[in-house]
């Protein structure tokens, strides 16, 4: 059980953040092996991707069983939706100090905490020896190359996901407050008398002065990221699951889409969850502008409704398209059962 004793004060001053590059070091950890159902496709591929690229380094440091990957792969969101080339820069200008502080820690583990120690790849000895600097460029460049070959093309629809449900926290902390909010994130995450209690294999307490609280389509349960290095005074991260839905759309009524054409039938359908252009165009396999285009025909039909969320546009369908949507599936069962 890993508790983090936090006063009004740093309740104030803890934040969300969507991160791409804790979503790329996520992958690192053992659920990047054994994704859970449900999950976005790309997850279950990215380590695939990992062994084809030729990443020494990042190949080195990638979990198949329990351990640590070090945190200077995944720093802190310097605010609340950094860019992945931002990120980069933050690995890449690590100070070396720390680079090679973490690397021991994943070396001599930390017993108290119940983290078990492991002996260090030769690429991982051999990148020490270079020193610090070294080892924080080379992972920055294999960082990016992994990007660009296993995210990338799927972040635009991602980080729309990973937004909604920070706007979403936004307004559970507005209606009932910060309790009510940490309690709402998974049932292994709980608030009460002052203290945040997740549940984990590791054993820490301690007092923060804030809490960075970041939302994962990777990870499968959640986990709270602390300052490897003794003496270090870098807040806590907390991570947590958010679950996007199947990425592969069920086919719509027939009769729905003998009305409205299979495209906009099937979008119309998806619509009951709130999504992004970006994000029904990569579950329809469709090109954003083809989604674009029939969302425009569904809105003018009054059949969905849109509306911003930070930095993207949300549609969902509207009571009268919720109403067609029910009502051609209903009868398509009839037909069937009869």
């Amino acid at each position: 059980m890993i508790e983090l004793t936090v006063d009004a004060e740093g309740l104030a001053r803890s934040r969300f953040a969507v991160s791409p590059l804790h979503e790329v070091t996520s992958t690192l950890l053992p659920w990047g092996l054994r994704t859970e159902p449900g999950s976005d496709p790309w997850v279950a591929r990215a380590r695939r991707v990992l062994r084809r690229a030729r990443l020494p380094l990042l190949t080195a440091l990638a979990l198949d069983a329990g351990g640590y990957v070090p945190d200077f792969l995944s720093p802190h969101p310097s605010d609340p939706s950094p860019t992945v080339e931002e990120e980069l820069e933050q690995v890449r200008s690590t100070p070396p100090e720390r680079v090679l502080a973490e690397l021991r820690t994943l070396r001599d583990g930390r017993p108290d905490s119940g983290l078990a120690g492991s002996e260090l790849p030769e690429v991982v000895r051999c990148a020490m020896a270079r020193g610090g600097e070294r080892v924080a460029r080379q992972a920055a460049e294999e960082l990016r190359r992994y990007w660009e070959l296993a995210f990338a093309p799927h972040w635009e629809a991602a980080r729309a996901t990973l937004e909604a449900e920070v706007d979403r926290c936004a307004g559970v902390l507005a209606r009932s407050g910060a309790a009510t909010l940490f309690n709402s994130l998974h049932p292994g995450i709980r608030w009460a008398d002052g203290t945040l209690r997740v549940e984990s294999r590791f054993t820490v307490r301690l007092p923060v002065p804030l809490v960075v609280v970041v939302p994962s389509l990777v990870a499968p349960v959640p986990a709270v990221v602390v300052d490897p290095v003794p003496g270090g005074r870098r807040p806590p991260m907390l991570v947590y699951p958010v679950r996007a839905g199947s990425s592969a759309p069920a086919a719509p009524p027939e009769e729905l889409a003998g009305l409205l054409g299979p495209t906009r039938a099937g979008l119309l359908a998806a619509l009951a969850r709130p999504a992004s252009t970006a994000q029904l165009a990569a579950r329809h396999f469709l090109s954003p502008a083809t989604v674009s285009y029939h969302l425009g025909v569904l809105h003018r039909a009054g059949l969905v409704t849109r509306a911003r969320s930070g930095r993207f546009v949300l549609y969902r369908h509207t009571p009268a398209g919720a109403r067609l949507a029910r009502s051609s599936a209903a009868r398509g069962r009839q037909g069937t059962s009869g």
